[in-house]
């Protein structure tokens, strides 16, 4: 097995704030826009935005929810590995709100297919919007794309690509692993 870096702590940095700026330039003000982290790799993702938008972009209403997915998953209980839930915090309205969809990498489409069935349950947002920091062009199974994308990465289907998170793996780094 080997790895290679696909992005470094400085890239990731630059390219959280790009991808700032391309949510203030379509939402402004947030005031009709949540920012919702999809459970459990894009929450780390979600909060890095959020803080840098309140912080650094002084926007202050900034809304931040977690969804979890589990449950609306087409491949749970399909296989011998237990899925195991984690925790889904949406305290705010999504009803006639814009809903931007947090994922750290847009793999197949799947995890973001059952986020669409699962955020019914929350209310029926105005529009849905995804916004990636890896996309992996070449494995989509549905037609999902992303709205905002941090890197766009041509992986095989036996390469995977890892992100880790400083809040979580203690680095901020992005690999590709050839298995």
């Amino acid at each position: 097995m080997s790895q290679k870096v696909l992005l470094s702590s400085k890239e990731i940095n630059i390219i959280l704030h790009r991808l700032a700026c391309q949510l203030i330039e379509n939402h402004l003000d947030f005031k009709n826009t949540v920012l919702i982290g999809i459970q459990p790799r894009g929450i780390y993702l979600a909060e890095r935005l959020s803080k840098i938008l309140i912080e650094e972009y002084k926007i202050e209403n900034v809304q931040l929810g977690h969804l979890d997915i589990t449950f609306y998953r087409d491949d749970f209980r399909r296989g011998e590995k237990t899925l195991e839930a984690n925790k889904t915090n949406i305290d705010f309205i999504v009803e006639d709100k814009k809903v931007v969809f947090i994922d750290d990498v847009l793999y197949t489409g799947r995890s973001i297919r059952a986020a669409l069935t699962a955020i019914q349950s929350f209310g029926r947002p105005l529009e849905i919007e995804l916004l990636t920091l890896i996309d992996r062009r070449f494995s989509r199974h549905l037609p999902i794309q992303p709205d905002y994308r941090g890197r766009q990465v041509d992986a095989i289907n036996e390469e995977k690509v890892k992100v880790m998170w400083v809040e979580n793996d203690g680095e901020d780094t992005v690999y590709l692993i050839n298995k």
